[in-house]
């Protein structure tokens, strides 16, 4: 079952240090420079459009990433960039992940001739921490959830002199996270030829899901600065287990959820929303929808198994949670009120971004159909 909270976004750019360094962001000129940067495809999938009763579906596919799987590339190089940039001398940089995050510091470090660390949950699975390990990273296991695994990593980075690069954000420690989202943006600015030209997007409707909400927070951000209220409405979709936004939503301030923590979405696993993300989330996001795994499963498998002439798109639990929340919003009842309030209808454009490929290969076998591994 899905849960949900419709928010009344102030749409305005909060101050701050975070904001000043997405306004200032050259993240889509740094990456165009790097000799293997190609932009991720934007898919339309007018035939799934049709079978779920809306106007258009469009899907950044980011699984062609720099060759990672997963778009977590764009925000750690740019900062590993920026941090080299002032202190060429780093060695050792450290971070906790779920998975992607961490196999992306592990990526930009060997990138530079750097070592990396990375901390991970007790429950990530092998084929995560293998992917960490083939990049060159140490992965040392946390017994305990992704909160714990974070400050696991910052205890260390703190006693051993290693440089802390997390994609969440706390007090003391903005800059770096920031950064990060800064990196992000290169995405959303690929799209301006195509989908998100001035003055207005040709999107109706854009699902972003969230883990601590950095990259959602970036999204969040670049619509306000690009259309301010003529924005399309945003929806952050989470795992119904660890639904940090929704719950600091309800609480009307950062707080941590009560779940199990137990969910295929494992990049979404996470706990308090991120420091510097969270206002720009209160004053952009229209709602924040929590769902159970089964809709993940049912959107990669819609994803894989296109309809009609559509393209295939290789959607890892993750990366199809956006797509998931669209599936949810269109089949319970008890989510009309949202549907209504999104005016979601048979003529809605609608943006989903699949972050990540199949990551976890024996999973996504399991999930699409025995013999299907993904790429």
């Amino acid at each position: 079952m899905s849960d949900y909270f419709i928010n009344q976004p102030s749409n305005e750019i909060p101050t701050g240090s975070t904001t000043e360094l997405l306004r200032t962001s050259r993240s889509l000129a740094y990456h165009a420079a790097l000799p293997f940067y190609q932009s991720a495809p934007l898919v339309s999938l007018p035939h799934l459009a049709q079978s779920l009763g809306v106007g258009q579906i469009y899907v950044k596919d980011e699984a062609f990433r720099f060759g990672l799987n997963a778009f977590k590339g764009l925000g750690v190089s740019y900062a590993v960039h920026q941090l080299l940039e002032s202190r060429p001398e780093l060695a050792t940089f450290c971070t906790a992940t779920d998975g992607n995050h961490g196999r992306a510091v592990a990526w930009a470090a060997r990138l530079a001739n750097k070592k990396s660390q990375v901390f991970v949950p007790q429950d990530t699975t092998a084929h995560r921490i293998a992917a960490i390990e083939r990049e060159g990273g140490t992965v040392t296991r946390v017994s305990g959830n992704y909160d714990q695994a974070c400050a696991a990593a910052e205890l260390a980075s703190r006693q051993v002199g290693w440089q802390l690069v997390q994609d969440t954000a706390w007090s003391g420690y903005e800059e770096i996270p920031g950064q990060i989202m800064a990196g992000y943006l290169t995405h959303f600015q690929e799209l301006e030829t195509t989908l998100h030209p001035l003055p207005s997007p040709k999107v109706d409707l854009v699902f972003l899901q969230a883990g601590v909400g950095s990259w959602a927070g970036a999204a969040v951000w670049y619509y306000l600065h690009r259309y301010g209220r003529q924005r399309p409405k945003l929806v952050i979709v989470e795992p119904s287990e660890a639904a940090g936004i929704l719950a600091s939503f309800r609480a009307g301030r950062r707080v941590s959820p009560v779940g199990s923590y137990q969910t295929i979405m494992a990049g979404l696993n996470c706990g308090i929303p991120s420091l510097i993300g969270w206002d720009i989330l209160q004053n952009g996001t229209d709602a924040t929808l929590s769902i159970g795994d089964e809709y993940a499963k049912q959107a990669m498998r819609a994803l894989f198994y296109p309809t009609g002439t559509d393209a295939r798109v290789v959607a890892g639990e993750s990366g199809a949670a956006g797509l998931a929340g669209l599936l949810a919003l269109l089949t319970e009842p008890k989510l009309l009120a949202l549907k209504a309030e999104l005016q979601l209808s048979e003529k809605s454009a609608v943006l989903l971004f699949n972050t990540e490929g199949a990551t976890d290969p024996d999973r996504f076998a399991q999930i699409v159909g025995a013999g299907h591994r993904g790429q």
